[in-house]
């Protein structure tokens, strides 16, 4: 029987990756997407698509419902893509926008986890995978509102991955590091959204940091990988008969497991101030 799965982001970069390599293996992807133009495009390239909004609960239960409608009841795997980074300095940072950040990359996302069990449960098996990060692990300035929400996303996926042990569902997580996608163009509305920089008590220090890298494309950062580096993991989690709990993708990811295995969090803290 075919297997189906439901990935959630995936307009662009690594979601948009792993439906269309996943279609070529065989798997019915619903390659699920905010936004209706989205969806119109990628049925137009053969894929099927569904509207499901993580910030939006009705649009969780609307979309996954119309994915099971279309199954019969049944889903073997979920990709638990979307998210999305809003950088500014943690003191300059709204409390209802760290809010916002948690309704998509950790409410929303529990909340489809949660819908998800119950299937899965019922057909005695399922593979659920969660897209962290590196920051879900390790943190880095400018990043506080993403970095809270990957180690919030980290706690509760390790706690359920305890829980299902013999339920015939199977946990895994995906710490990525830097990987080519329009994660940064993506963060900049949210940026001019909440953070007042202009007001902030060093506004010198946005102009000398953040701004450039944010606004200009100064190419690959260092290490950078392409999505596909992501979707082989993907992969490994959804097919193979004992998929790991967790995957560290690129070498940034790795080099930053190293630091934290071999130095204390004061040397960890300096090197990680100077990125």
């Amino acid at each position: 029987m075919t297997r189906s799965i439901l990935i959630t982001g995936s307009s662009s970069g690594i979601g948009l990756a792993a439906a269309r390599t996943l279609h070529t293996r065989g798997w019915r992807v619903f390659a699920c997407v905010r936004r209706p133009e989205d969806r119109t495009r990628l049925e137009a390239e053969g894929l099927e698509s569904g509207l499901l909004d993580m910030a939006d609960t009705k649009s969780i239960e609307t979309g996954l419902a119309e994915v099971l409608d279309r199954t019969g009841g049944t889903l073997d795997a979920l990709f638990n893509n979307a998210g999305f980074g809003l950088p500014g300095l943690v003191e300059d940072l709204p409390t209802d926008a760290l809010r916002e950040t948690f309704e998509t990359n950790v409410f929303g996302l529990h909340h489809l986890t949660r819908a998800v069990i119950p299937v899965m449960r019922a057909q005695g098996h399922g593979r659920i995978v969660q897209h962290s990060s590196g920051f879900g692990r390790h943190v880095m300035q400018w990043r506080g509102a993403y970095n809270a929400s990957k180690h919030a996303l980290e706690g509760l996926t390790d706690t359920l991955r305890l829980e299902m042990r013999g339920s015939g569902i199977h946990i895994s997580t995906l710490n990525t590091g830097p990987v080519t996608s329009k994660f940064r163009v993506n963060s900049i509305a949210p940026f001019e959204r909440w953070i007042d920089w202009e007001n902030s008590v060093d506004p010198d220090r946005y102009r000398r940091g953040l701004l450039k890298h944010l606004y200009e494309d100064s190419g690959p950062a260092p290490f950078q990988r392409e999505p596909d580096a992501v979707v082989r993991r993907l992969i490994h989690a959804i097919e193979h008969p004992n998929p790991r709990p967790r995957y560290h993708i690129t070498p940034a990811v790795h080099f930053a497991e190293g630091l934290r295995r071999a130095f204390p969090q004061r040397i960890i803290d300096a090197v990680a101030a100077r990125l």
